[in-house]
């Protein structure tokens, strides 16, 4: 699913401009007097300047954490590390991670402008209704419950690679339909983008874990690879909104190309070409292995797979934690801008510069992965920690929200919402190895598929309720779903630990058996 549903501020609030509270800010003694804000000063800061604090301290924080990563092993480490990691990982990393990049890049051009690209068509010489807006958006997310199931299941008999393809070709076709007025094609355009977020979401993955498999490479090396690609994704995402911005700026004439709301849409083309133009010459083709006297057809794939899930926990698990997570972080999707503005009383709010907070902290989680990695924590347990820990952020934030706007609630709100960010940071690299881990390759994209329905059912009622819940109440809802997603999480953990341990007593017992034949062979 695309974040379009993030809305941009208007071109004022965007910019730092508008009306804002006459009182400047002073500066007081203590930190203030030394350059550093202090808490008195933050709380008088206008909200462009006081939300550029807040980056300032995320980009510190997760250059620290960077860095942090990279030091992590010793240097004799380092140098075993080195020895071992061959030419054809690097290579892998290299393929996918060019790929990968270029796609979400594309995708994030398309969230900011959602909204102001469908509101910007007029029927009947009427522009277009919040109410019509609203259907549609709901079109992208039914169209990726229904038809994106069927879709990322082909991709598992038809191949990965076709998968990928198939993707910037929905993708671009979907975003070309937002220069239509025919209610029509736009409808068909938000159909095609949903089913083609469902393959984006299943192929890359599927076609990573699989080459990464039958190279026979380390599993640490996975790690890795995810921990890159998602911290690439959130410098993606701020440099995508910038430069949908510049592209919306444009002074054309009406109807021009690369001008006006439909802008970030056509330029998303260039870059899913480019996506596509390597994935044709750099990738080869991998297809899910169906088991022996198993076919490969659609229906019977869907069938495996769904067997697959109900028949170990541990798949189970790991799709609930995906659907209870990822359909908490949509919920926050729709509900961060109205909670900053509300904070923020008559002050216009600096979406753009909040938004660049978001991703640097989203950053600093998918940074922090790479340092647990490191040090060789399990993924099940840094995966429990951020899920209880990012309830709390989310409930904290919608005790803010019941509450009348106080001096302080601007910054624990926000204080809530970087720590989910950075949750989501980490959250993405350590679910892609958690399912290459327990999905096995041989129905991955019709499991992946699968665990997209109860998601997008979340969004869907989630949206649909928003108003009856309020910003608080659809926050509390957010932070209940994170729950549920911790105590399926520690149960993921438990059953993993429990698999484990009976894989390390077969494989004594085996290494018995083994030896003792050799004996009695030697013996004779």
């Amino acid at each position: 699913l695309s974040l379009s549903a993030r809305p941009a501020a208007p071109a004022a609030a965007r910019r730092g401009e508008g009306p804002l509270r006459s009182d400047a800010m002073r500066l007081r003694g203590g930190a203030g007097a030394l350059g550093i804000p202090s808490f008195v000063d933050l709380a008088q800061m206008k909200p462009e300047k006081l939300f550029n604090t807040y980056l300032s301290v995320l980009a510190v924080t997760c250059a620290g954490v960077r860095l942090s990563s990279r030091d992590g092993a010793s240097a004799g480490q380092k140098g075993q590390a080195e020895s071992k990691e061959s030419s054809g990982v690097k290579s892998l990393q290299r393929r996918f991670l060019a790929v990968f990049w270029l796609f979400k890049f594309a995708d994030w051009l398309h969230g900011p402008y959602f909204y102001q690209v469908y509101a910007s068509k007029t029927f009947n010489g009427a522009p277009m209704t919040q109410a019509m807006i609203s259907k549609l958006f709901l079109c992208g997310f039914g169209a990726s419950m229904l038809f994106g199931t069927f879709a990322g299941t082909l991709t598992d008999s038809a191949g990965r690679k076709k998968g990928c393809l198939a993707f910037a070709a929905m993708y671009a076709l979907s975003a070309l339909s937002t220069r239509s007025n025919s209610l029509a094609v736009l409808i068909l355009g938000r159909i095609l983008g949903g089913t083609a977020t469902s393959l984006l979401f299943s192929a890359p993955e599927a076609w990573l874990v699989s080459e990464h498999e039958h190279g026979g490479y380390d599993g640490a090396a996975l790690g890795e690879i995810f921990g890159w690609a998602y911290f690439g994704d959130g410098l993606a995402a701020i440099l995508a909104g910038k430069l949908a911005g510049a592209a919306v700026g444009r002074a054309e004439g009406k109807g021009a190309w690369l001008s006006g709301p439909s802008a970030p849409f056509e330029l998303s083309v260039v870059f899913l070409a480019l996506g596509a133009a390597l994935v044709a010459r750099t990738w080869t083709e991998n297809k899910g292995t169906p088991a022996a006297g198993k076919t490969a057809g659609l229906m019977s794939s869907l069938r495996d797979g769904w067997g697959a899930i109900m028949n170990d926990r541990r798949i189970l698990y790991t799709g609930m934690v995906q659907s209870l997570f990822e359909g908490a972080m949509y919920i926050f999707v729709l509900q961060w801008p109205p909670a900053i503005q509300s904070v923020l009383g008559s002050q216009p709010a600096p979406y753009g510069t909040m938004f660049a907070c978001l991703m640097t902290a989203c950053m600093v989680g998918s940074s922090l992965f790479g340092l647990l990695l490191k040090r060789s924590v399990r993924v099940e347990t840094s995966m429990s920690v951020m899920l209880g820990t990012s309830a709390a952020a989310l409930a904290l934030a919608s005790k803010v929200m019941s509450q009348a706007p106080g001096p302080n609630s601007v910054h624990l709100l926000s204080l809530a919402f970087f720590i989910f960010e950075a949750g989501v940071g980490l959250y993405f690299p350590s679910i892609g190895t958690l399912r290459s881990k327990y999905v096995p390759d041989a129905q991955k994209g019709a499991i992946l598929s699968v665990f997209r329905i109860p998601l997008n059912l979340i969004v869907i009622i989630a949206f649909m309720s928003a108003g009856k819940l309020g910003v608080s109440g659809a926050l509390a809802v957010s932070a209940t779903t994170l729950l549920c997603a911790c105590l399926a999480q520690v149960a993921l953990s438990k059953e993993g630990l429990k698999h484990d341990a009976a894989k390390r007593v077969a494989e004594r017992r085996a290494a018995a058996e083994s030896k003792a034949a050799a004996q009695k062979l030697a013996a004779a």
